[in-house]
C-alpha cells in the first residue's frame, strides 16, 4: 500500500494550505498564521507526501545550514493514511538528501513519536545541561 503514495522534494509541490490545516491542528503549532507557515517552507529543505489523488497527506522539514546541522520539525501524516511507514519514509528521505550528508549533528524535539525517530537511529541527549532555548509558546496567537 505505502507504493501507492510518493514523495516529493520539489518545494512548488507542497501544497501550503493542507500542511496550514493539519499545523493548525497539532500540539506543536497551533494558531500558526498560513503566512508563518509559507515563510517556514521558503527557509527549510522539505519533504511532502502525496496520496495516488495528489492529495498531500503527510509532510516533514528540516532547518538547516547543510553544512554542520539540522533540526528535522512539524513531521506529519494524517490519520487515515498512518500505519504504512509513511512518516518513515518521508524522514529517511531527508536523513538520505545529498545536502544534508556529512552534519555533526541532527536535533528534533518530539512528545510522542519516540519510537519512530529510534527505529531510524535518533537518540535520546544524554546530556541536555549544554542545550538552552528561548522559547515563545504564545507567540503564534499574537500573529
Amino acid at each position: 500500500m505505502s507504493d501507492a503514495y510518493h514523495l516529493s522534494l520539489d518545494p512548488a509541490d507542497m501544497q501550503v494550505d493542507a500542511i496550514h490545516a493539519f499545523l493548525t491542528q497539532s500540539y506543536w503549532a497551533a494558531d500558526i498564521s498560513c503566512a508563518v507557515v509559507e515563510r517556514a517552507i521558503a527557509g527549510s529543505l522539505c519533504v511532502g507526501l502525496f496520496a495516488p489523488d495528489g492529495e498531500q497527506v503527510g509532510f516533514a522539514r528540516v532547518i538547516t545550514d547543510r553544512a554542520t546541522f539540522a533540526y528535522l520539525a512539524d513531521v506529519y501524516v494524517l490519520a487515515a493514511h498512518r500505519g504504512h511507514g509513511l512518516a518513515a519514509r518521508m524522514v529517511t528521505a531527508l536523513h538520505d538528501h545529498p545536502d544534508l550528508q556529512g552534519l555533526r549533528r541532527w536535533m528534533l524535539a518530539t512528545s510522542d513519536a519516540h519510537g519512530l525517530y529510534a527505529a531510524l537511529g535518533w537518540t535520546p541527549v544524554d546530556d541536555a545541561a549544554p542545550f538552552m532555548q528561548r522559547h515563545f509558546p504564545d507567540v503564534y496567537k499574537q500573529a
